[in-house]
């Protein structure tokens, strides 16, 4: 809820800052011009900036700034990342969940384990698909193990004497690519990947005020799992002082969670939207529950199993991925093919299932599931789509680390590729829309650009990125791509200068329109 409200009152202050900054400019300067303008501004200046803007269909360069050089992308890297995807897997491609009888079935008993395999759906979740961008998740979070509950029951289980147990052996167990930090891998953002993801590797925590001055915060934890040991060290603070902010620490690989400090009497409460450690187990977790509720009674534990980074040279040395885990399929889930994924993926900035379509791609091209097979398959296909080996080094799918350094003038070829291929109407969908939905629902909404940007975000401390097409009024489409490291101002104020840039772009009365056909 902090979150936001914070963000409501953003589009205002951006909008008048951009104002601000529109009016500064010199409307009868040619475009190159304004742009260095911007560009020579103070604070401007000490940032280092890397922009290209380009004709989509000649690629003759209108602007360009260091597009040569390399910069961190921040989120912007899932244009990499999700290009793979769909170039590799196809916008149809789905996803299927299994639910496997792992031993003899008689009498409605199962004598052995009910195992959940993993099959790479960042969407085992409640999450509302086709895109909406008003309705992110329906109300029960635990519907598709209901779903696979039922079906289970439909099958003939009315009770299993082994456990439930989550199979997330499709993918190698590396929760976190190199270079995340770790204060983000305890946040819902930082989630650790995992071929069996259920609702994004997170819980919700809703941090109210609690029965007086001096209580204990009232908590409400979604999905209604008791997965972590909570330590509850908050306290409600008197309407009339200032409250201590609340914190939260995550001890990883032990299921704990200590949270503490302050929220004040008057306060509507907070969601924390908190990773779990251990993702197959909390699927299983989710999936006793949801039997249990359906009638489908369960004698052992929930547990979860991987396959652990020292077995990736055995799989690397195989000629087709590894077997499927024992057992005999009962019920199946099958995903929304990835164009719809896809949409949720880059318009939402999720980092988890970016990471995930790098290991499934590395998984079906390369059979092993891990960052560095999705990496090698990436090298591949970046080069046939035109990049040079030195305009790219890509350590994640999702831009989380700052080890990934890309260029402009790289980002722009493999956005001219991703538009000429079979995949162009996936693709740009995709995307966010300026002034419309997802991370760019709030920006260009005042302006001219508002509806004509289609491009990705990206945002990290002292990084700021955007990246993708626009429709000029003139009719003249463009590529571009703009990247900025090392500001010591503002995110906001950057953000502005990168919009401005973008909004001359589409306004620039000298560039050449396209001849009517």
């Amino acid at each position: 809820m902090f979150r936001s409200k914070l963000r409501s009152a953003l589009p205002a202050l951006i909008l008048l800052g951009l104002a601000g900054l529109l009016a500064a400019e010199d409307p009868s300067a040619p475009l190159a011009a304004r742009l260095d303008e911007i560009l020579a501004r103070p604070s401007a200046q000490r940032a280092t900036w890397g922009v290209l803007i380009a004709d989509l269909d000649s690629g003759e360069t209108l602007f360009a700034h260091d597009e040569d050089k390399l910069f961190v992308p921040a989120s912007n890297a899932k244009v990499y990342a999700t290009s793979l995807a769909l170039s590799r897997l196809g916008p149809e491609m789905r996803f299927s969940t299994k639910l496997l009888a792992d031993g003899a079935l008689s009498n409605g008993v199962l004598r052995g384990d009910l195992v959940l395999v993993g099959g790479g759906d960042p969407n085992l979740s409640s999450r509302h698909l086709p895109y909406n961008p008003k309705i992110e998740f329906r109300e029960d979070r635990l519907e598709p193990m209901r779903e696979l509950a039922r079906a289970a029951k439909a099958a003939g289980v009315t009770a299993v004497e082994g456990d439930v147990v989550g199979d997330a052996t499709r993918y190698v167990w590396e929760p976190f690519p190199p270079g995340w930090s770790l204060e983000d891998v305890s946040w819902g953002y930082g989630a650790p990947v995992s071929a069996l993801t259920f609702n994004d590797n997170t819980m919700d925590i809703l941090v109210r005020p609690g029965s007086g001055a001096g209580q204990p915060a009232a908590l409400k934890i979604t999905p209604p799992l008791e997965y972590f040991n909570l330590r509850n060290l908050t306290r409600t603070a008197p309407s009339q002082t200032v409250a201590r902010r609340l914190e939260m620490q995550l001890h990883f690989g032990q299921r704990r969670l200590d949270l503490w400090g302050q929220i004040s009497q008057r306060s509507p409460g907070r969601e924390m939207n908190v990773a779990v450690d251990d993702p197959a187990l909390f699927a299983a977790m989710a999936l006793h529950r949801a039997l249990e509720e359906e009638g489908v009674k369960v004698k052992g534990a929930a547990r979860g199993r991987y396959v652990e980074t020292y077995d990736v040279g055995d799989l690397k040395a195989q000629s087709n991925p590894p077997a499927p885990p024992r057992g005999v399929e009962i019920a199946s889930r099958e995903s929304a093919s990835l164009a719809a994924i896809l949409q949720a993926l880059n318009k939402d900035s999720l980092n988890l299932h970016a990471e995930m379509l790098l290991r499934e791609v590395g998984y079906q091209r390369r059979n092993v599931g891990s960052v560095d097979a999705g990496i090698e398959e990436m090298r591949d296909f970046l080069q046939e789509s035109g990049l040079s080996p030195w305009e790219f080094f890509l350590e994640d799918g999702s831009g989380l680390s700052r080890k990934n350094l890309v260029s402009p003038a790289g980002t722009v070829k493999l956005l001219r590729a991703m538009y000429g291929s079979e995949a162009r109407a996936a693709w740009v969908d995709s995307l966010p829309i300026a002034g419309e939905d997802g991370t760019l629902d709030w920006r260009f909404s005042k302006t001219a650009a508002r509806g004509r940007i289609h491009a990705k975000t990206g945002t990290l401390s002292h990084v700021t990125a955007l990246a993708g097409y626009a429709t000029a009024l003139n009719g003249r489409e463009l590529v571009f791509a703009v990247y900025v490291n090392n500001f010591g101002v503002s995110t906001s104020y950057i953000r502005n200068l990168v919009d401005l840039m973008l909004v001359e772009a589409v306004t620039a009365p000298d560039s050449p329109a396209i001849p009517a056909p």
